[in-house]
This record gives C-alpha cells, structure tokens and sequence, in this order.
C-alpha cells in the first residue's frame, strides 16, 4: 500500500475514533462534531481508495462526488451511496449557527459510518 494511501487511512481512522468517544461521552458530549467526523472520516477513506488507484481527486468535502470516482475502480461500493448521501451534509451543515445535531443524529451517523468504514477496510484487505 502507497504510503500516502496509508495517511489517509490513518487520518480516517484518527476521525472514527473521535466520533465514538465524542458521542459516548458523558459529561459534555458534542454531537455537531460526532457528526462532523463520522462524515470527515468517509470521506478520508474515499479519498484513500482514489488515492491507491491513483485517480486524482479535488479538494472537495463532497461525498457523492468522491463516490462517482471510487465507482470507475470499485463497482461494488455502490451499496455505500445510501449512507454517503446520509452523511454528506455533516460536512458544513452542523459547522455553523443555526443547526445543531440531537443524540440521534450522532448515533445515525456513526451507524452510516461504520457500514462505509466496513466496506472500505475490507476492500483494503484490513480487519473490521
């Protein structure tokens, strides 16, 4: 595996674990950044499957246009369109005044997260 692919993953990873213990904490939990991070970390792993093929991609939080991309290379991974189009407006929607994530969302988008996470690490060959 290319080491840059490997940051990426890393970076994900630093992401999933973030989302979990921020969600779970029980004094002060922060669901605007749970939900923030479930997405930030698909997006990482997208960005690390384009990254391994070698397929150049924009500086974008788009989930959907990072899927376009992955499919040409993994076909398969259409079964993560679902929970991309869930997780796409953590990106910038829960950023800013205005809108807050419940305890529910949080828990909605770390479940979309870890079905993308699964997919992704298996077609890496990695443990789940």
């Amino acid at each position: 595996m290319k080491p840059t692919t490997l940051e990426w993953i890393g970076k994900a990873e630093d992401d999933w674990r973030v989302a979990e213990m921020i969600c779970r904490a029980r004094k002060h939990p922060s669901y605007d950044a749970a939900v923030f991070h479930a997405q930030q970390c698909a997006e990482k792993y997208l960005k690390a499957r384009l990254e391994e093929a070698g397929v150049i991609f924009s500086r974008t939080h788009d989930l959907l246009v990072l899927h376009q991309l992955v499919l040409s290379i993994e076909p398969g991974w259409m079964v993560l369109q679902p929970f991309l189009i869930f997780l796409n407006p953590f990106a910038v929607v829960y950023r800013y005044p205005g809108v807050s994530a419940t305890k529910a969302d949080a828990k909605d988008a770390l479940k979309n997260c870890r079905q993308v996470r699964r997919v992704i690490r298996i077609g890496f060959g990695l443990a789940v």
